[in-house]
């Protein structure tokens, strides 16, 4: 008799997970405590994979003899506690494709507060210029389980992972892994204590061995103690950006390279170069080979995207920056007067701290959320705050207040779920209303 699968989440990562448990000789059922999504939905029945949406039938849930959830789904959810209670394992789609990956494939696992997608991004670039036989996935784009599914093995896989995706490991062990950073987000679902979300990301190290590599930043105020807490048998390197990053230029050991002719602008894209570099050197690309590939690598949308103008103006889409932090280091960026965009759901964030970043150079922000009372009172002070519900209004306000030379900044410092579907719809709708204004 075939063992029972059971799937809690019908998106992306759960429909993937079904798949590659049918494929493997599990009796599979997916359970969806809502409406479920259309195009994962289709994909259930053409596998012919039973499922249920609106709801989860506890008797049917409780015949498993494994569960993979979905990462939005928190330990604390009455079914995911039923289940452990019950004895049954309950484990992350990355931890299930884990056990069905060929175990010659090098993985190499990146997770941090900020620069995930980026950093995942130019290290399978750096890979794949340099000939090596590469996907990326994970929380970016196509689940782990669906690179197992839909393409032919390949040498190295690069992993975008959530803290969430973290939290359901049990056996999966990079070959290579990094912890970015560590700054507070996400801590509504770890208790609001931000060790506790260092500790989630730290296990991204608990199974590797000596011959493995982790990278980490040297943090010692999170990052260390957390790795304390948190050993690894893995060779541990910290990576320094104070003395491994010179304006455009990285140290990594003898070999120096520059992101001047590239589009990796801003020192948090720079701290991320840092990382995906030093994993290139480890899997063996040449130093002319990386800086072909820095030269030629192209950010992700709705990251430092500049949106193509004529107008005198530089519009930016920062919208996946939903965290203070990663607003640090856009308003950072900026070398010119600016009209910030911000807002969104609030993670209990302290824009205070934003300040240092701001300088002088912010002259209007435009609040663009349903609740805008924290960043209104924050930034009382300011020359100009306003306020809006929609992305054609935060472009229009930017249009009137922005001056030739000036910077048109979305970097909302919050999440997009008060206005938004998520912050790639935030972003799409503020880059189509821009591209509107300037035709």
């Amino acid at each position: 008799m075939p063992k029972q699968l059971v799937v809690l989440g019908a998106g992306e990562s759960g429909a993937s997970a079904a798949r590659l448990g049918q494929r493997e000789g599990y009796a599979v059922f997916v359970s969806d405590a809502g409406a479920g999504s259309n195009r994962y939905l289709a994909e259930l029945d053409t596998a012919g994979i039973a499922y249920e949406t609106g709801g989860h039938t506890m008797s049917r849930l409780l015949q498993a003899d494994v569960v993979v959830k979905s990462p939005g789904i928190p330990d604390t959810a009455p079914p995911v506690r039923e289940l452990a209670g019950a004895g049954i394992l309950v484990v992350s789609e990355i931890e299930f494709a884990y056990h069905h990956a060929d175990r010659g494939a090098t993985i190499v696992g990146i997770t941090g507060s900020n620069g995930k997608t980026t950093t995942t991004l130019l290290t399978h670039h750096l890979l794949q210029q340099a000939g090596e036989k590469v996907l990326a996935g994970g929380n970016l784009g196509d689940s782990f389980a669906r690179l197992l599914l839909d393409e032919e093995p390949q040498d190295i896989y690069v992993l975008e992972l959530s803290s969430f995706q973290l939290d359901g490991i049990v056996d999966f062990r990079p070959d290579i892994a990094t912890v970015l950073n560590i700054t507070p987000d996400h801590l509504d679902r770890y208790g609001y204590e931000l060790d506790r979300y260092a500790d989630s990301k730290l296990r991204i190290g608990r199974n590797m061995q000596a011959g493995d590599h982790l990278l980490v930043l040297r943090d010692p105020q999170t990052l260390a103690p957390a790795l304390r807490r948190n050993p690894s048998r893995a060779a541990v390197t910290e990576v320094v950006p104070e003395t491994d990053i010179e304006g455009s230029l990285l140290h990594v050991g003898p070999s120096t390279f520059d992101l001047g002719g590239g589009r990796l602008t801003g020192r948090h894209n720079a701290m991320n170069a840092l990382f995906a570099v030093r994993i290139a050197k480890l899997l063996g690309v040449s130093d002319e080979e990386i800086q072909l590939a820095l030269d030629s690598f192209q950010p992700a949308p709705h990251r430092m995207e500049v949106i193509p103008t004529t107008d005198g103006r530089t519009w930016i889409n920062d919208s996946k920056a939903t965290n203070v932090d990663s607003t640090f280091f856009a308003l950072e960026a900026m070398d010119g007067p600016t009209v910030w965009i911000a807002g969104g759901t609030d993670k209990g964030n302290d824009y205070a701290a934003l300040r240092a970043a701001m300088g002088e150079k912010v002259h209007t922000l435009i609040c663009l959320g349903a609740d805008n009372s924290k960043l209104l009172a924050t930034f009382a002070d300011l020359e100009r705050v306003v306020e809006c519900r929609s992305a054609e209004d935060a472009v229009r306000l930017a249009d009137e207040y922005a001056a030739p030379g000036d910077r048109v900044l979305l970097s909302p410092a919050c999440a997009s779920f008060d206005l938004f579907k998520n912050y790639m719809d935030r972003g799409d709708q503020f880059r189509d209303h821009v591209q509107r204004l300037a035709a």
